[in-house]
């Protein structure tokens, strides 16, 4: 049986020169079968008491791994690719909780609905907007790094104060902020600017990641109605 075509077989260099496009096919079919393991992991995720009973010590589990990958990516390493899908199952587990007492409001299934269909339409587009217009988004990666820390700031103060006002903000923030990282990952895929499958695929995957949350987040509060 012969490897899935994004995977490198054991003679391929995973970093041997191959043709853009070739790139681009191996880092939407990673990012596609990532998100796919996410989404089936959060349905478990739902049901278990690990995610309920260590949220914080799972998300750090999920960081570790995800440092691990970036170590490992930029030495072109063979265990880069398979830590990919660790991390995007421990993440998945960590959003089953947030999806479970999303869908526990009135109209919980409709908002999770809305935030999957709305996080698509935006990655979508916004990735066909910077594949057609060909426009060169490196310059936003300043301005975006300066807002992803003060969104994140933001919500660790949020965590002691709890203001609903910050929360919002801080949720539609990270929305403007992923929605830009969209545009910057997808223009250092398509330019060139990065030509490590694996290191990309991450990088689209949070973006997908945190523009679904920040959705779901923004929904909940905008038109969450407790049952």
């Amino acid at each position: 049986m012969t490897s899935p075509s994004f995977l490198p077989d054991q003679q391929e260099d995973w970093q041997a020169p191959i043709a853009s496009n070739e790139i681009v096919r191996r880092t939407y079919n990673l990012l596609t079968l990532n998100m796919a393991l996410t989404a089936l992991t959060a349905a478990f995720g739902m049901d278990m008491a690990f995610p309920y009973q260590h949220p914080i010590l799972l998300m750090l589990l999920a960081f570790g791994v995800l440092f691990v990958i970036l170590w490992t990516g930029a030495k072109s390493s063979p265990v880069a690719l398979p830590l990919v899908f660790v991390f995007s199952a421990l993440i998945g587990l960590s959003l089953g909780p947030l999806i479970a007492m999303t869908l526990q409001l009135a109209n919980g299934a409709t908002i999770v609905t809305e935030a999957a269909f709305g996080t698509v339409l935006i990655f979508g587009g916004l990735s066909l907007y910077a594949a057609f217009s060909k426009r060169d988004f490196s310059f936003l990666g300043g301005f975006l790094f300066v807002g992803l820390i003060i969104v994140v700031l933001a919500g660790i103060a949020n965590i002691f104060l709890n203001m609903p006002a910050l929360e919002l903000t801080v949720a539609a923030a990270s929305l403007l902020v992923f929605v830009g990282y969209t545009l910057f990952d997808t223009s250092r895929l398509l330019r060139g600017g990065e030509t490590n499958p694996v290191l990309i695929t991450v990088s689209l995957y949070l973006d997908v990641l945190n523009i679904f949350v920040s959705l779901l987040d923004l929904l909940s509060f905008l038109q969450g109605r407790r049952r």
